[in-house]
């Protein structure tokens, strides 16, 4: 048993020599990647942003008056037309309240009749001589206070001609009834917080996204200002929640001229078309914006790897890859990247799995049509 363990031990010993002998006489193995040359290419890239989409206006529909509900008109979710009515108040004492302002009014029209009356007699009297001056004078004040009293008794009831008729809610514009937190028999006032509910216009819908300050920057060193950047920009594409894309193009409406301090970046809205209803106020989902760039460097993300947030590239040259630092845009298709510094025309560079590489590997420059 001894002998034979003894064997074993001398034979795989042995192998391992000549493994070794093998591997010093043949050297470093090359190792075969498929690579790129670079070359500058003009290229369109859609860049997508993050979006929350809302109605064209949102209207929260908050009661002028206070009282109880009589009439909800409306259910969540209907959709309404401008002038439609959607909730009634209890008009009862809004009644009552105009009943006794035209009772005011007709009142002091009285009284205007009677000052002016006993004013006329007053100064007939005065011109005779009747009756003194002070007399004609407090003729005179009596009507103008009896007209002054006519004047707000009518205000009054206009007033109240205006709190009756808010009893009665009505809808500013067409769209689409949200949620209504309130029902029949409850007590609502101007002070009510979340509103009746919301009517969303949405003829057209908004689609508000943000950019970085060194898109803005771009934007505004190509187009001058902001106003040529939205009246030259390209139209955009909406990605909807579930991943697919609407049918219908939509144009950059506004750019804010404020970066948020928070964020370092730009709200930007874009409007799109909405006549078959198929955006929802409230909604979520992606902007496409084509991005063209002439000229340019791009290459696949597979073709670097990342350390330290630094972005780094394997060049090949004389046969061995050496890493190299690279500058992309941030602006990318999640794909490809566009290099702004460490890449020259004619560089070649390892296209796919920069991440295995290491630094000074032998790099077999032969083609696939070569080996053939």
């Amino acid at each position: 048993m001894k002998v034979k363990n003894l064997y074993f031990l001398l034979l795989l010993s042995g192998i391992i020599t000549l493994v070794s002998c093998q591997n010093k006489n043949n050297g470093e193995e090359l190792l075969t990647y498929k690579l790129l040359e670079i070359n500058p290419s003009n290229v369109n890239i859609n860049n997508s942003y993050s979006a929350s989409i809302k109605g064209k206006q949102d209207i929260k529909i908050i009661p002028n008056v206070s009282g109880y509900l009589n009439k909800v008109c409306i259910t969540e979710g209907s959709r309404v037309k401008a002038g439609q009515v959607l909730f009634v108040i209890d008009q009862i004492p809004y009644i009552a309240a105009l009943q006794g302002a035209r009772a005011n009014v007709s009142v002091c029209e009285a009284n205007v009749s009677t000052a002016r009356l006993n004013y006329d007699s007053k100064q007939n009297l005065y011109n005779k001589k009747v009756v003194s001056e002070f007399d004609l004078l407090s003729a005179e004040n009596a009507l103008k206070t009896a007209i002054a009293q006519l004047e707000l008794a009518k205000s009054q009831k206009t007033v109240a001609e205006n709190s009756l008729s808010y009893t009665v809610i009505k809808s500013p514009s067409d769209g689409v009834v949200g949620k209504i937190p309130y029902r029949f028999g409850d007590y609502v006032s101007p002070t009510i917080q979340d509103g009746l509910t919301i009517v969303a216009d949405d003829s057209e819908m908004y689609a508000y996204f943000s950019m970085a300050e060194n898109q803005i920057l771009d934007l505004l060193s190509e187009y001058k200002n902001l106003d040529n950047a939205i009246a030259n920009l390209p139209e955009v594409e909406l990605q909807l929640g579930n991943k697919t894309m609407y049918e219908y193009k939509g144009r950059i409406e506004s750019i804010s001229g404020v970066i948020d301090a928070q964020t370092g970046s730009v709200s930007i809205k874009a409007v799109f078309p909405n006549s078959g209803k198929a955006l929802l106020s409230g909604g979520t989902g992606n902007v496409i914006m084509p991005y063209q760039r002439n000229n340019i460097i791009i290459i696949p993300q597979e073709s670097t790897y990342e350390i330290q947030n630094k972005v780094y590239a394997y060049k090949v040259i004389d046969g061995v890859a050496k890493s190299t630092v690279i500058t992309v845009a941030k602006v990318n298709d999640n794909r490809n990247y566009i290099v702004e510094s460490g890449l020259q025309p004619g560089d070649i560079i390892i296209a796919e799995g920069a991440g295995l590489v290491k630094e000074g590997s032998q790099i077999s420059t032969i083609t696939n049509k070569e080996k053939e």
